[in-house]
C-alpha cells in the first residue's frame, strides 16, 4: 500500500569521496505561486487553479511518460545519486560497498563492452532451454530462472503468514505474463485489440534478434501469446487480489503439489535451494489448476521459445543496444508514450539503485538526510498520530466495542524513517568490473536467496522494502509500520524553512494518507498484530462498506479522455486514504496552531496554504498512453482525481475558498467520509 505509481545515526561512509554539497541542485518549493492559474475558480476545478500554469510550463521531456512534481524529485535524486556512483567508479580507495556500487555503475555504462558480448554471457542458458526433452528439464529450467528473478509459468517466494505474522512461509502465486496485467489478454476494445498485435509483433521482433528466421519467429510468437493467454485465464484480476482473504489458502505441501502434479515439485525445491517446508500459502489455488492442463495439453517443445523469451526481455536492459531498444520500443514508446529513451546514466543509476539500493542509500542519506530529518519527521508523525487518536474518539458509526480495537491497532503502528536502523549486508554479492549482465544476473541471485532464506525463521520488522534514495512511502498491514524514505522527505514534499501549514499540506497528508491504509478496505481486515482476522463487529462492516461504497461511485464516475472510466474498486484504498490522510493533517495543523494565525503568503491565509500545499504536490503532466495504463492497473487514481476528489469531501476546503453550494468541489450531500 504505496503513496504512488518511490541506527539512529547514519553510519560513517566513505564521508572522504562523498563529502560534496548538493544543495546547487535546485529544490522544488512546497508553494509554488508561479504554478498557480489564477484565471482558474479554485471551487469549480481546484486542480487547475493549483497546478495550471505549473502544468502549461513544464511539458512532458521526450524521455519520460510523465512529468510532475515526483518527477522533480525524482531528477534532483537521481542527479546526487549520480554524483556519488561517478566518485565511486573511479576512487583509488575503496570501502567493500563503494567497489560494489561504482563497478556496477561503471559496468551498466560501458556499452561497447555490452554489444562486444552479445548473447554470449546467457548462450549456456539458452542451450539448456534448447536441450530440455521432457517435463523433468523443464521443471530444472524453471527453477534456473526463477533463481535468476526471470518471471516465468508462477511465481515463488517468501513472506509473512497473514494469519501467522510472526512466520515467514513460502508464498506460491500466479506469474509468467508479458503484458501488464490478466485484461489485457481478454478486453474486446480497439484499442486492447491494437496492443495485443504489437505485443505479438514485438516478442517477433525479440526472438529474431536471438537468430531465429522472421517466419519461425512470428510463429513461435504466436504460440508464446496463447500460452500467456491461457495462464491469465487461470489467474485472478488485479481488482480482486485486493482483498486478502482472496490470496490466502495456506495448505500442506503435498496438497499444493497435487494442484499441478505434473510439475516436479521436489526436483523445483532442491534446484531453487530452498528451504525445507511442510505448508505454504497458495495465493490464487485455481491457478495452479490451470497452469496444470497446460502441462499436460502442451508439449515441451512449446515452451522453450516462452523461456527464452522471458530470460532475453528480463535482462534486455544489460543486452546489446538491438535488445535495449527494442524493448524501450514497445514497453516505453508504445506503453508508455515515451518518445525517447532515457539517458544511459540515469538508467544505470536507477539499476544500480534497485540491486544495490542500501549500500547507495548509506551516501545519499549522509548528504541529504542524516539523524536530524529523522526526528524533524518523527515529531510530525506523532502529530497526525494524535490527530488519529481523535478522529477515532469522535467518529459516530463506529460501535466502542471495535472502537477500543483501532485504538489499540493506532496505538501498535510503529514509524520507519528515512533509513534503516541495520544495514543490508552485500558481502556475498559479487559485482565485477566490465561484467554488466553478470553483475545483474549474481544480483538477482542474491536477492531470490535472501528472500528463500527467510522461509521458517522469525520476521524481520526492521527490513525495509524501500531504498533510500526512493520518492515514495508506504504501509504494511502484516507489519503494522508506515515507512518514510529519506527521497520522499524533501522539498516540495517537505521544506523546514517553508510554511507550516504548506508542509501539513504535503508531507502531513502523506504521513496521514499511509497511516489511513492501516484502515482502509484491506488494511482494517489486520489486527494489531498484523495478522488476518475479522476484529469488526457485524454493524461496524456494514458502516464500514456503507461509507466506502460512497467513494467506490465517486471515484468511478471520474472518465479520461478517450472514455475510459476510473475504477472506483481498484483505487477504493488509495482514495480512502488520500481522504483520511488529508482530514488528519488538517486536524493535525489545527491542533498545532492552538488558535494561532499563521503569516499570509502572497494573500493566502493558512488554510489556503495547507490545501495549495496538499494540490501543487500532485501537479503532474501524463501522456495519453500512461494515463491508460495507469487507470487499468494503477491501484491510485489520476492525479487530477486525486486532488479533485479529496478536497470536493471537505467542508474545510469549501470554507477557505468560499465555496457555494452547486459548484463542482461542493458535493452536495455527497461528500464521503469514512476517517
Amino acid at each position: 500500500m504505496t503513496l504512488v505509481r518511490v541506527s539512529l545515526v547514519a553510519p560513517f561512509f566513505a564521508v572522504a569521496l562523498f563529502a560534496q554539497n548538493p544543495s546547487n541542485l535546485k529544490a522544488t518549493p512546497g508553494f509554488d505561486l508561479s504554478a498557480i492559474d489564477k484565471a482558474a475558480n479554485p471551487c469549480v476545478d481546484f486542480y487547475q487553479y493549483a497546478c495550471g500554469t505549473w502544468l502549461k510550463n513544464n511539458p512532458i521531456p521526450p524521455d519520460q511518460s510523465s512529468w510532475g512534481r515526483f518527477s522533480e524529485l525524482v531528477e534532483r535524486n537521481r542527479t546526487i545519486l549520480r554524483q556519488i556512483l561517478e566518485k565511486a567508479e573511479s576512487a583509488k580507495s575503496r570501502d567493500a560497498d563503494t567497489q560494489k556500487i561504482g563497478d556496477y555503475y561503471y559496468s551498466c555504462m560501458d556499452e561497447n563492452a555490452i554489444n562486444a558480448k552479445g548473447l554470449q554471457p546467457l548462450q549456456p542458458e539458452l542451450d539448456r532451454i534448447r536441450a530440455m526433452k521432457n517435463l523433468r528439464d523443464l521443471t530444472a529450467e524453471v527453477a534456473r530462472l526463477h533463481h535468476v528473478g526471470v518471471d516465468v509459468l508462477f511465481n515463488f517466494s517468501s513472506g509473512q503468514d497473514a494469519k501467522d505474522s510472526n512466520a515467514v512461509i513460502g508464498q506460491a502465486d500466479q506469474g509468467g505474463l508479458g503484458l501488464p496485467e490478466k485484461d489485457y489478454y481478454f478486453r474486446t476494445d480497439p484499442k486492447a485489440v491494437e496492443t495485443r498485435k504489437e505485443y505479438v509483433a514485438y516478442v517477433t521482433h525479440m526472438l529474431q534478434l536471438t537468430g531465429v528466421s522472421p517466419a519461425d519467429a512470428a510463429k513461435q510468437a504466436n504460440a508464446i501469446m496463447a500460452l500467456e493467454t491461457a495462464l491469465a485465464k487461470a489467474s485472478l484480476d488485479i481488482t480482486a487480489r485486493r482483498d486478502p482473504a482472496a490470496v490466502y489458502h495456506k495448505m500442506k505441501l503435498a496438497e499444493f503439489e497435487a494442484l499441478a502434479d505434473s510439475f516436479d515439485w521436489t526436483l523445483y525445491f532442491a534446484t531453487l535451494q530452498a528451504p525445507h517446508m511442510d505448508s505454504l500459502n497458495v495465493a490464487v489455488p485455481g491457478f495452479f489448476k490451470g497452469e496444470e492442463q497446460l502441462l499436460k495439453g502442451e508439449s515441451v517443445n512449446d515452451w522453450k521459445p516462452y523461456l527464452i523469451y522471458h530470460l532475453i526481455v528480463s535482462q534486455a536492459n544489460m543486452l546489446p543496444t538491438k535488445f535495449d531498444q527494442e524493448n524501450f520500443a514497445f514497453h516505453g514508446k508504445y506503453l508508455t508514450g515515451e518518445k525517447e529513451q532515457k539517458a544511459r546514466w540515469k538508467r544505470c543509476v536507477a539499476y544500480t539503485d534497485g540491486d544495490l539500493g542500501e549500500a547507495l542509500g548509506k551516501a545519499y542519506v549522509d548528504l541529504t538526510f542524516g539523524a536530524e530529518g529523522k526526528q524533524r519527521t518523527l515529531d510530525m508523525v506523532h502529530h497526525i498520530e494524535g490527530a488519529m487518536a481523535q478522529d477515532l474518539n469522535q467518529i459516530t458509526w463506529m460501535t466502542p466495542a471495535t472502537k477500543k480495537k483501532a485504538e489499540e491497532k493506532l496505538q501498535a503502528v510503529t514509524n520507519k524513517i528515512g533509513y534503516p536502523d541495520k544495514w543490508r549486508d552485500y558481502s556475498k554479492l559479487n559485482i565485477v568490473r566490465g561484467d554488466a549482465l553478470g553483475n545483474s544476473l549474481r544480483a538477482n541471485e542474491f536477492e531470490v536467496n535472501r528472500e528463500l532464506q527467510k522461509i521458517g525463521k522469525p520476521v524481520d520488522r526492521q527490513e525495509w522494502e524501500m531504498t533510500p534514495p526512493t520518492v515514495n512511502a508506504y504501509y504494511d498491514p502484516q507489519m503494522n509500520n508506515i515507512n518514510f524514505p529519506a527521497g520522499i522527505l524533501q522539498p516540495p514534499f517537505f521544506d523546514k524553512s517553508g510554511s507550516k501549514a504548506v508542509n501539513y499540506g504535503a508531507i502531513g497528508a502523506v504521513i496521514g494518507h499511509e497511516l489511513t491504509h492501516g484502515f482502509d478496505d484491506q488494511g482494517r481486515q489486520f489486527d494489531a498484530k498484523g495478522n488476518l482476522v475479522d476484529w469488526w463487529t457485524a454493524a461496524d462492516s456494514k458502516a464500514f462498506n456503507e461509507r466506502e461504497q460512497c467513494l467506490i461511485d465517486e471515484y468511478s464516475a471520474f472518465t479520461l479522455q478517450g472514455g475510459v472510466h476510473m475504477n472506483g474498486k481498484l483505487t477504493l484504498g488509495e482514495n480512502t486514504a488520500d481522504n483520511g490522510g488529508l482530514r488528519l493533517a488538517w486536524i493535525a495543523l489545527m491542533n498545532d496552531l492552538a488558535g494561532k494565525t499563521l503569516p499570509a503568503l502572497d494573500g493566502y491565509n493558512e488554510a489556503q496554504q495547507f490545501f495549495i500545499g496538499w494540490g501543487q504536490v500532485w501537479c503532474d503532466n501524463d501522456t495519453p498512453q500512461v494515463e491508460r495504463l495507469r487507470a487499468q492497473t494503477d491501484p491510485h487514481a489520476i492525479d487530477r482525481f486525486r486532488v479533485n476528489g479529496t478536497v470536493s469531501n471537505m467542508p474545510e476546503f469549501q470554507k477557505a475558498f468560499s465555496c457555494k453550494e452547486g459548484m463542482p468541489m461542493v458535493r452536495d450531500g455527497k461528500a464521503c467520509r469514512v476517517w
